[in-house]
């Protein structure tokens, strides 16, 4: 009887293994999704309160699940959402993934060419784009009409509604010239600044509205209770995914689209992360 027992719990735990290896090595990773979140500010102008923004992180094409057909998948379900703004938030190809196999800068850039939106869209590099080749990179992206913001900063505007959009270079390879990229921010102008690595999220000294970042990929895998065993970061996971408020600053990392080194997600879907950015209502 014991022997029985013993086989049946084996097999279930073997089952269960099968599942969770397919969950987390197929059918999580091959996924996609538009994901919605809701950040309030406190002081985001009125006439910008509830802009749209799509955050397209970490594509890293030609990692597993992500080709260029993926990459048609994930513009397409941009641009239904019907976004104001688009923030390509870097890591576009792939640089020592397993299973991964190389992509062009130019296919990649020409498969982000139908990205628009009423505000614009643009980008900043990441760490692997550094890895690879940074300035074909940005050439390639420049050329399908998505301008780089590395320690630059834009006017975005529309009607009433308008605020600077501010390029951080990435945290681990770029220049990191925060200075720069906000110097020429008149003060009070409410700001949004993009970049590859939330690291940077405690390196500038000027404040700004909201940052936005990625690189982390939300750790790829999620464990209720313990957590993530992996995040890049040097905060662990103090960073890791999501929006994270400290000291009345604001900053949000989006869990990404693509895999890095090892091909797999599980709690941790890949995702277009679309911000709904609202003026907080007065406090009393």
């Amino acid at each position: 009887m014991f022997g029985s027992n013993a086989r049946k719990f084996v097999g279930v735990a073997s089952l269960c293994v099968v599942n969770l290896a397919l969950w987390g090595f197929w059918l999580e990773p091959a996924s996609l999704r538009n994901e919605n979140h809701e950040i309030q500010l406190p002081n985001w102008p009125a006439a910008c309160d509830g802009i749209r923004v799509a955050v397209l992180a970490d594509l890293h094409v030609g990692s597993p699940f992500n080709d260029v057909d993926k990459l048609a998948r994930i513009v397409e379900l941009t641009l239904k959402a019907k976004p104001d703004l688009i923030l390509l938030a870097g890591d576009y190809g792939i640089s020592g993934i397993i299973g991964g196999t190389k992509v062009s800068s130019e296919e990649i850039a020409g498969g982000l060419r139908p990205l628009a939106a009423p505000l614009g869209v643009f980008a900043v590099l990441g760490n692997h784009d550094w890895w690879e080749d940074a300035p074909r990179i940005e050439r390639a992206l420049e050329s399908v009409g998505i301008p780089i913001l590395e320690d630059s900063s834009v006017l975005v505007k529309r009607d009433d509604c308008a605020f600077h959009l501010a390029g951080l270079s990435d945290f681990w390879e770029g220049v990191r010239n925060y200075r720069a990229a906000l110097e020429n921010i008149p003060p009070g102008m409410p700001t949004i600044a993009l970049t590859h690595n939330p690291d940077a999220f405690p390196e500038i000294s000027r404040p700004v509205d909201l940052m936005i970042a990625a690189h982390t990929h939300g750790g790829q895998v999620y464990f209720p209770v313990l957590g993530r065993p992996i995040v890049p970061s040097k905060y662990g996971q103090r960073y890791a995914i999501g929006h994270i408020v400290e000291n009345g600053r604001h900053l949000f990392v989006s869990s990404g689209l693509g895999t890095s080194i090892i091909p797999v997600r599980f709690l941790v879907p890949p995702e277009v992360s679309l911000l709904t950015i609202r003026s907080a209502p007065a406090s009393r």
